[in-house]
């Protein structure tokens, strides 16, 4: 009986061998695909990170270009501000100009009309038009009488 016994263990023994052996292995066959999965992940997750990087440098070329393109913008809307703003600066000397010969021409012609001494006739009023049909208000003026410039404002003026 001892050796059916001890067949049945000793066979008992070499089962519970193999099954460890079996689970064993399976751990082993599951580690060895657990690290390759992870393995897998690992490359690419790297990948993904490389595609990243390369987007966003990629964005940084494009975002340099467009912000070279502005500073150019810039710089030729500064340079034709400054050209409007010096004409802006002429016109607006020659507009004082103007205005001062306009306001010295009017005090001429209010002491022209505050004189007077333009008597209208027929034949005074033919000789008071030039040829070209305006008026010549020098025409009047008795030339015996002494014109004398002001200093202050450059207006004629008669004694």
């Amino acid at each position: 009986m001892a050796s059916p016994g001890g067949a049945c263990s000793s066979g008992s023994s070499s089962l519970q061998n193999s099954g460890s052996e079996g689970d064993r292995d399976m751990v082993d066959q599951r580690k060895r695909k657990r690290m390759q999965s992870n393995r897998e992940s690992a490359r690419r997750s790297r990948m993904r990170k490389q595609q990243h990087l390369e987007g966003l440098s990629a964005q940084l070329d494009e975002l340099k270009k467009e912000n070279n393109e502005m500073n150019r913008n810039i710089g030729m809307t500064t340079q034709v501000y400054l050209k409007v703003e010096a004409e802006n600066a002429i016109l607006r000397a020659q507009m004082a100009e103007l205005s001062n010969r306009l306001n010295s021409l009017n005090e001429i012609i209010g002491f022209i009309n505050s004189t007077n001494y333009l008597v209208f006739d027929e034949a005074q009023e033919t000789q008071m038009f030039n040829d070209c049909g305006f008026m010549d208000a020098w025409s009047g003026i008795p030339f015996n009488q002494p014109i004398m410039a002001s200093a202050d404002n450059d207006i004629l003026m008669m004694y």
